[in-house]
């Protein structure tokens, strides 16, 4: 099976989750996002890339005249009409396809957004090279995701985040540090606006449920965390008695170079 065939295949039955997450219906950057938009698409065009269960078109969708929300699983695009009829949004409408080939026009946007997709990119420098395209001249792009560590045993920390996510996902692909993002960016022909980064609370047991993830991959999952060196265990704030923890996320805000 092809890797856009795995993300489909385990987002499909989970689509609902995802709407329902905690993790994802809410958050700081949510408010940020919405802020964002309003300042630079209002009245216009705005792209959610990879959109999930919709959680940034929604708030999106008060200040765009359009939001069109993209994502390759044809469930979670279900679920994002469904949500959106029942909140009255109308402005809010839905495509199918991949991140790195994108059916739109050139300029056809003026925001375009992406949140907690971009792990599962197979190619995030092809996608953001369509962000570009598909932005119109000074257009903004706003990337939110989780990010890889820096600093001080950041191989180490590294190698146990992708593994743990792996095990629990099999889309996964990875989740790039900040300077691999700022490289991506400037790449794709983008101009680094601002950055923020805050912690991310997950729940261990809901995490788990939201992806289904088998007995046997759970099972790995612990043995990782039993055995976690301490840098590890204090740097992801792993709980002893839950195991709950703590992930990075970034949010980058972009402007298309003219």
């Amino acid at each position: 099976m092809e890797h856009q065939g795995a993300v489909v295949q385990q987002f499909g039955s989970q689509a609902q989750a995802y709407l329902t997450s905690s993790v994802h219906a809410q958050g700081r950057d949510l408010v940020q996002l919405a802020e964002l938009a309003a300042r630079v698409a209002g009245g216009a065009t705005a792209l959610d890339l990879g959109c999930g269960a919709g959680h940034a078109s929604f708030a999106m969708a008060p200040h765009a005249a359009e939001v069109v929300a993209y994502d390759l699983s044809r469930e979670m695009l279900d679920v994002v009409s469904q949500a959106a009829a029942a909140r009255g949004l109308a402005s809010v409408r839905v495509q199918h396809g991949s991140a790195e080939k994108l059916p739109f026009a050139d300029g056809s946007f003026a925001f375009v957004a992406s949140r907690y997709s971009a792990h599962h990119w197979g190619d995030p420098a092809a996608a953001l090279r369509e962000a570009a395209r598909v932005l119109a001249p000074g257009g903004t792009l706003c990337l939110i995701d989780v990010v890889g560590p820096q600093g001080p045993h950041a191989a180490l920390l590294d190698s146990h985040l992708q593994a743990v996510e792996l095990l629990r996902d099999t889309s996964h692909v990875r989740d790039y540090g900040r300077a691999e993002w700022r490289a991506m960016l400037a790449d794709a022909g983008f101009d680094l606006q601002d950055e923020h980064d805050w912690r991310l609370d997950i729940g261990f047991a809901s995490w788990l449920a939201r992806m289904r993830t088998p007995p046997v991959l759970e099972a790995a999952i612990r043995q990782l965390f039993a055995h976690a060196p301490d840098e590890v265990r204090a740097y992801y704030q792993i709980d002893p008695a839950t195991l709950d923890f703590r992930l990075e996320s970034a949010m980058f805000v972009a402007r298309r170079s003219d």
